[in-house]
């Protein structure tokens, strides 16, 4: 499959960086105290994070012990199943959304700035208009010009309207008049980019929960999907930033992007095991086929290598 092979080379680095740690400590000889205690190792400073790497870890070692595993090697695929079920178990892991009546099915992005969220607005419309559908963009960054003149290269480029205000204006009150305009036109989607600035933190959670309000009473019957994009770079102070997106807002969904440049591997592990939010999509590049549905078993081939691991 392409997207599987783009993975895996944009996960290259991620994997010679993190998971060549796992490689060389997989293709060893023996299981003992020096094994886990390196395992240990390369998960945290991978991101997976403290809790989750010693649970993983405890569950590896009872497994070991009950099936009497003592080869390195015969483990990987173990520790390679336990990585995919953890994923798993998280409801609607890996689903991209779906565009249904009754219309406008609406997109909420939310984020820092710089996580990449106007470029994952302009990703996902391009994605949809390229299916026929009819996409609106709500520029309800009104703090930054950039963004909104970023919103409108994108929509040049799809051909997909932009409602804007001026620089300043009411967020929510964008969000408002873009919903109506989505669906007086008969627009399939609707994707509301939103500001970031966490130096004025409450303020943002003030503003994000009003556009949510707005939306929320407006939408009727259509679904409203809260997509928190976070660039993985970020490794655990993105996890600690979805924990305060998750508390003012029910997300259903993350966006990982530019995870073809991060050495840390893990920090999706630990996204989906702390706030136990399904990973819809992730970003690998800056091209418009760079953003692709999220799909746990290649990614976790496509992460550790295909069992080749010498």
């Amino acid at each position: 499959m392409v997207f599987f092979e783009r993975l895996k080379q944009g996960l290259k680095g991620v994997r010679e960086r993190w998971s060549g740690g796992l490689s060389s400590l997989f293709s060893g000889s023996v299981v003992d105290d020096a094994f886990w205690d390196n395992l240990e190792e390369v998960l945290i400073s991978g991101d997976v994070g403290i809790d989750l790497t010693l649970r993983l870890i405890e569950s590896l070692k009872k497994e070991a012990g009950e099936k009497r595993i003592n080869k390195p090697e015969d483990l990987f695929r173990l520790f390679e199943e336990k990585i995919s079920s953890q994923l798993l178990a998280v409801p609607a892991m890996g689903q991209p959304v779906t565009v249904d009546p009754p219309s406008p099915t609406v997109i909420l992005l939310v984020g820092v700035n710089g996580s990449g969220k106007t470029t994952t607005a302009g990703k996902l419309a391009s994605r949809w208009t390229k299916e026929g559908k009819k996409v609106v963009f709500a520029a309800a960054d009104t703090f930054r010009a950039a963004a909104v003149e970023q919103l409108k290269v994108w929509g040049d480029r799809s051909g997909v309207r932009v409602i804007a205000q001026k620089q300043g204006s009411d967020a929510a009150a964008v969000a408002f008049d873009a919903f109506q305009a989505a669906r007086a036109s008969g627009a399939d989607v609707l994707v509301v980019d939103t500001a970031g600035r966490l130096h004025s933190k409450h303020n943002l959670m003030e503003e994000l929960g009003k556009i949510y309000r707005v939306l929320e009473k407006e939408r009727g019957e259509s679904r409203l999907e809260v997509l928190l994009v976070l660039d993985s770079v970020m490794g655990q102070n993105g996890l600690a930033q979805a924990e305060t997106f998750n508390k003012m807002l029910p997300l259903s969904g993350v966006v990982l992007t530019k995870y073809d440049n991060t050495a840390k591997g893990g920090i999706l592990l630990a996204i989906a095991d702390s706030l136990k939010i399904p990973v819809r999509y992730v970003g690998l590049g800056e091209g418009e086929e760079d953003l692709q549905a999220f799909d746990v078993r290649e990614f976790v081939k496509a992460l550790l290598g295909d069992g080749s691991h010498g």
